[in-house]
């Protein structure tokens, strides 16, 4: 299946590789009111798809006409095919040097149970990355390389690395503001004071004022770089319109398994048991549904209706505690990824229009926890499974079918026996809820695939799959997002009395 939603800004006469390029003397914004698709990517990432544009010519020049939008042909998918797998080396890049920041003095001789191989291969074989990259089409590999490596430079010590490949990413693909806190404020706290107390709180004046200019130095250059041309052409506003399209509604096509789709079906099944009481007029239930497979505004029937500011709000609230417990309670690097994972977590859970596919933004990176902790681990595990489970309906296709059920098993069984051999001389990775929560996603792929299909529900409720599936995930993200949580504010600060 192809990912058509590859975007450019009006600044570039291209398209991306694989579909329409704007031609020269086009009216582009004629041709983006015919289109179905919108431009909400940052610039950079315009810039890494007019790189490749030039590359695709040499394959297919049909695939660069901006009319074009559904055109496909055996050749144009080989060209994203490999751009996807060429782009990908960054990926292994970053994990190799990911697997260098891993405590392995304790790893067993076999080199399957070394911590570095068990990361490496849930890095690499990541099953959601797997599917939305190489089967529904897109570059997240390579964006989450620059992330990972990001983050291997701030457990390495090399903290302006860190910061200029995190600015780059920001202007790369802008979901990734959502843990943006975590590195201002580990780098504000870790980095720009120079000593803390031997309790560990913040030597004050340790501050060195260098550090700071430098780091915003790197940010204000790369923005500059990204926006500059925009606000030369007095664009600015259209950029961040497009950037943050606050009226696609609360909630994707795919609800993402987050606080808002238990809102969701709470509130659907309160709208469903009112019309059969006859307690609703059905005159008055809001035509736009939030389960009509559309990217769309609407208002909840029952429950009040959620505004784009409520969700800010909520997200800030979730991401406080974190960050807070990184300035306040340090716990050197592993305290910043923690805190990371919080922030993305905290944003997947209450963001506006979530994406199904955000929950990566989560799960590789807490993939370094994992190896580390036997707490971490499990909640690894819980996180991970659910949250790939989630992307099922991105595959809906029948030959996809059992593509996605058999690659996501042999992941999840590699994952759980790689985990529980590493902590083997620890306690359980999960306890009995736990294991009857995971075990329950069986019966429910059953029940969506196989069974509601044949049901007459089918016609008068389609929407129960898509309910039952994002639901009971949202179940085990919201779980892992508690335990996660408990262990950073419950974890011990790490002093350091030496300057750096």
């Amino acid at each position: 299946m192809q990912e058509k939603k590859r975007k450019q800004k009006n600044l570039f006469m291209v398209y991306p590789p694989g579909f329409p390029t704007i031609n020269q003397g086009e009216d582009f914004t004629k041709v983006l009111a015919t289109s179905e698709w919108t431009l909400d990517y940052p610039p950079f990432f315009a810039w890494f798809e007019y790189v490749l544009s030039h590359v695709a010519k040499y394959f297919d020049q049909e695939m660069l006409k901006v009319h074009n939008l559904n055109y496909f042909n055996s050749t144009t998918l080989l060209f994203q095919r490999f751009s996807v797998i060429f782009t990908d080396v960054l990926f292994v890049y970053a994990v190799r040097e990911c697997c260098k920041c891993i405590d392995g003095r304790k790893a067993s001789k076999d080199l399957t149970e070394k911590p570095q191989f068990i990361l490496s291969v849930l890095l690499l074989w990541n099953f959601g990355l797997l599917i939305v990259d190489h089967i529904h089409f897109q570059y997240n590999g390579f964006l989450s390389g620059i992330m990972l490596l990001s983050i291997a430079r701030i457990f390495q010590k090399r903290h302006i690395e860190g910061a200029f490949l995190f600015a780059v990413l920001l202007h790369f693909k802008h979901i990734y503001v959502y843990v943006a806190p975590a590195y201002g404020i580990y780098l504000l706290r870790s980095y720009c004071f120079t000593a803390s107390k031997p309790d560990g709180s913040v030597r004050w004046n340790s501050f060195s004022f260098i550090r700071v200019i430098s780091l915003g130095l790197i940010v204000f250059l790369v923005s500059a770089l990204s926006l500059g041309p925009f606000l030369a052409l007095n664009q600015l506003p259209q950029v961040f319109s497009r950037l943050f399209p606050f009226k696609r509604g609360l909630c994707h096509a795919y609800w993402a398994p987050n606080f808002w789709a238990l809102y969701n079906s709470v509130d659907k099944v309160l709208s469903v048991i009112g019309l059969e009481l006859k307690l609703l007029d059905p005159n008055k239930i809001p035509k736009a549904s939030m389960t009509s497979g559309l990217v769309q505004q609407f208002e909840h029937t029952v429950l009040p209706s959620v505004t784009p500011w409520a969700t800010v709000i909520c997200t800030l609230i979730a991401i406080l505690p974190s960050v807070f417990c990184l300035w306040f309670k340090p716990q050197g690097p592993r305290g910043f990824l923690r805190c990371l994972i919080l922030c993305a977590l905290s944003s997947f859970m209450f963001g506006w229009h979530v994406h199904e596919k955000a929950i990566l933004l989560a799960i590789l990176p807490m993939s370094l926890l994992s190896v580390e902790k036997a707490g971490d681990a499990s909640v690894f595990l819980i996180l991970t499974t659910t949250g790939h489970y989630s992307l099922f309906p991105l595959l809906f296709t029948t030959p996809e079918l059992p593509i996605k059920i058999l690659l996501m098993l042999l992941f999840t069984i590699y994952s759980i026996s790689s985990l529980m051999t590493l902590f083997r001389k620890e306690r359980p990775l999960f306890n009995w809820m736990e294991t009857f929560y995971l075990l329950g996603l069986g019966p429910l792929e059953v029940c969506c695939e196989f069974v509601f299909p044949l049901t007459s529900w089918k016609l008068k409720y389609p929407f129960i799959p898509l309910l039952l599936t994002s639901g009971y995930c949202a179940v085990g993200v919201t779980y892992a997002w508690c335990r996660l949580y408990a262990s950073m504010l419950t974890g011990p600060p790490v002093g350091k009395t030496k300057k750096r």
